[in-house]
């Protein structure tokens, strides 16, 4: 299989993937670990994973992992999307960052990716150059697109001189608005070229942090003030889902604006159960388990229709994200929590009993709120009206 074969098909569903378990990723998870992981995704229907760096072994333990499972057991499918981390000089560092020049950590993360690439034909599909890497609110570390241009020229050339296997698809994944389909601004010669360059268009979209960054489509509009809470919350995950279809057919038409003809799909997007920050009950009051399981569930059904690969973020909790607050929502976005527990999305495939013999780290894997749906339901936070004057922008 290809990534031309696999990505928009509705048989291979896509998931981004970390997998570790503790509050530092010093501590990184183990191959069994990491199968045991693979075994719940497959279940799931999961057949290819997002990483995001090549720094740590996480990476590459993943690929010996299901190199492991494929000897036990041939029928076991599992592809990856490799990630490429790029920054610019002085990232993450008590320098300032300079935007205009890259990282010299950037060669070697392409060389690490080049070599699993060769090690690993039958399981890395794609390379992801840079992740939200070009995004200007990306403070910490973002880069000008000519950057990302420069390394997907480099694997490119690979691929033409045949160092690399010539269906290898390579891209970078980033915010809608890298891609020119927000601000104006973000159009330049660099970015033109590189959309040419890329196999294919791998976008964001999170209407979940819109939320409370740009509310508009968010808050409870004056001709709903009458709906009952649950209708208001329905009318709402509709309009979420409308944000995101809507700024990925920006995407779309950008592209397109240019004269290029390339498939776009969706890098990632997701939405956290829990938040004591800016989503949760003292903010846009986006953040509960039924409203990201709504969510899962109106993005799957969309891009199974759409034939749209869409790498969910995330497939568990990951507690090092934002370890100082538990409550932060970057620890809540997976799908199943670090109990062994599966979130409202995923209740069904309980049901369906597709877990059965499947354990993680010693647990089974049951329902939250043990499967009790008016327990989940009376936690559900109602969005603000319009007129509410408490709404913090």
């Amino acid at each position: 299989m290809t990534a031309a074969e696999i990505l928009g098909n509705p048989d291979y569903l896509a998931i981004s993937y970390g997998g570790y378990r503790q509050k530092t990723r010093d501590i990184q998870p183990t191959i069994s670990q990491l199968k045991e992981d693979m075994k719940i995704l497959a279940a799931m229907g999961v057949k290819i994973l997002r990483t995001y760096n090549l720094q740590l072994p996480q990476a590459p333990n993943i690929l010996k992992a299901i190199t492991e499972l494929k000897k036990e057991n041939p029928s076991f499918e599992m592809y990856v999307m490799l990630g490429v981390w790029i920054d610019c000089q002085n990232a993450w560092t008590d320098m300032v960052p300079n935007h205009d020049v890259e990282s010299e950590n950037n060669a070697g993360e392409v060389d690490r990716a080049v070599a699993l690439a060769k090690a690993y034909p039958d399981i890395v599909k794609i390379i992801a150059v840079g992740n939200e890497a070009m995004v200007r609110w990306a403070t910490s570390y973002f880069v000008r697109p000519n950057v990302i241009l420069k390394w997907v020229n480099h694997l490119q050339k690979l691929k033409k001189n045949g160092e690399l296997p010539k269906d290898l698809w390579i891209t970078s994944s980033d915010d809608f608005s890298s891609w020119g389909a927000g601000d104006p601004s973000y159009h330049c010669e660099d970015l033109t070229n590189l959309i040419k360059a890329v196999d294919y268009i791998s976008m964001h979209t999170y209407p979940m942090h819109n939320s409370h960054y740009n509310p508009d489509f968010w808050l409870v509009p004056e001709n709903e003030h009458s709906l009952s809470d649950f209708e208001k919350i329905e009318s709402v995950m509709q309009r979420a889902l409308n944000f995101a279809t809507d700024q990925y057919e920006a995407v779309v038409k950008y592209v397109k604006s240019l004269g290029v003809n390339k498939p776009v799909h969706i890098g990632e997007t997701g939405w956290a159960t829990i938040s004591n920050e800016h989503y949760g009950a003292s903010g846009s009051k986006a953040a509960d388990e039924y409203k990201s399981g709504r969510y899962f569930q109106l993005m799957r059904e969309w891009s199974y229709k759409a034939k749209v690969s869409c790498f969910y973020f995330e497939a568990f909790d990951e507690q090092w994200k934002d370890a100082n607050n538990p409550g932060g929502s970057e620890n809540h976005f997976g799908l199943i929590n670090l109990k062994g527990e599966a979130k409202y999305a995923i209740w069904d495939l309980v049901d369906r009993g597709v877990f059965n013999g499947l354990t993680r780290d010693g647990k089974k894997i049951s329902k939250t709120y043990k499967g009790k749906k008016e327990k989940l339901l009376s936690e559900v936070l109602v969005p603000p009206l319009k007129t509410e004057a408490t709404y913090n922008y």
